[in-house]
């Protein structure tokens, strides 16, 4: 297999895990499923830079406002089914108009390449964890704390993870702007700690959901790369994960409800149809362009900036679903442009 010039020359240096130095890496989430194995990362090709480059990945400022455009998408998608009746349902609809959003497009994008399908497999069974944490996580607790959490420490986990994993070791302002994202979001999502521990269901699925969000971070960021090394497209990567993860979660909402509600559950798709296809256009859009980004830049970068999005959700929370914003939270702003400014700089 044809690889580029600088990773036949040692410049860049093989992920441990792709040299075959990590037998097998073995994650656990709901219900303690495999999700990641040995043999869906023994792609030598998985981490190449894109389209056979020689150069490093940067965080470029054009990197960085796509991300954060796609940062406000997802912040928005999360607010409009906080903002619904039926969390479970909502969600489930929305992926399922999105699924039917991605099939015509992938049609003419095509399928993407077989090296990326293992990643693509195990990125949707990461993904139904992903939408149990998160519809349990929106039906304890508010948004302005669950989210935070949620999209906040998982960049953390990502940077402790991409040394071995990705074979990308995050420069001293790097680590800086992590952390400092981190801390950020702590300070917006806990703005209220007395009423957190209020709260300890909440809590728990939504640090649950940050150790799922950091797995598939950790897996999408290889199976793009490994898509775009061999000639394929990022978006076709995207389309296909987005037409597989539109089936799964809904069947699973569908089976779990009683047969007497499943005529129920079609009426109010009737009703919600229009504002699930604009959380599925907003979900698509966001997810895309992280992805589009990882094969430009660090993931652990990629993947702190993208959350964001929590300042986003913080301001929805506050604006339309009449949730506080107070000092503690402000400070929490602060820090988190430090971390963006900061992670810029490495």
């Amino acid at each position: 297999m044809a690889v580029g010039r600088g990773w036949r020359q040692g410049e860049y240096p093989l992920p441990a895990i792709l040299r075959g130095e990590v037998p097998q890496v073995v994650w656990m989430t709901i219900g303690a499923h495999r999700l990641l194995s040995g043999p869906f990362f023994r792609h030598r090709h998985a981490a190449f830079p894109p389209y056979g480059c020689t150069t490093l990945l940067s965080l470029t400022w054009p990197v960085v406002m796509a991300v954060l455009v796609g940062a406000f998408l997802h912040a928005a998608w999360n607010a409009l089914v906080k903002s619904s009746g039926d969390k479970a349902l909502d969600t489930a609809l929305l992926h399922l108009v999105g699924s039917a959003v991605a099939l015509p497009v992938l049609w003419v994008t095509g399928l993407p390449v077989p090296a990326s399908l293992p990643f693509i497999a195990a990125s949707v069974v990461i993904h139904v964890g992903y939408y149990v944490a998160l519809v349990g996580a929106y039906q304890h607790g508010e948004l302005g704390l669950t989210y935070p959490i949620m999209r906040g420490f998982a960049p953390l986990l990502v940077a402790l993870a991409s040394g071995s994993l990705l074979g990308e070791s995050p420069s001293l302002a790097a680590w800086a702007g992590v952390i400092g994202i981190t801390t950020g979001v702590a300070l917006v999502g806990l703005a209220h700690p007395g009423e957190a521990l209020h709260h300890r269901k909440a809590l728990l699925y939504a640090f649950a959901n940050a150790a799922i969000i950091a797995v598939y971070t950790v897996v999408d960021g290889l199976g793009v790369r490994a898509e775009v090394a061999n000639g394929g497209s990022p978006l076709s990567y995207v389309l296909l994960l987005f037409v597989l993860n539109g089936v799964c979660y809904p069947c699973l909402v569908w089976w779990r409800r009683p047969a007497r509600a499943r005529s129920e559950m079609l009426a109010y798709g009737r009703r919600r149809w229009p504002v699930a296809a604009m959380g599925a256009v907003a979900s698509l859009g966001s997810y895309a362009i992280a992805l589009w980004a990882m094969t430009r830049a660090p993931v652990a970068s990629v993947a702190a900036l993208r959350e964001t999005s929590v300042l986003f959700a913080a301001i929805m929370g506050t604006l339309l679903l009449k949730e506080t914003f107070g000092l503690q939270r402000a400070v929490g702003t602060a820090v988190i442009v430090f971390g963006v400014m900061a992670l810029r700089l490495g």
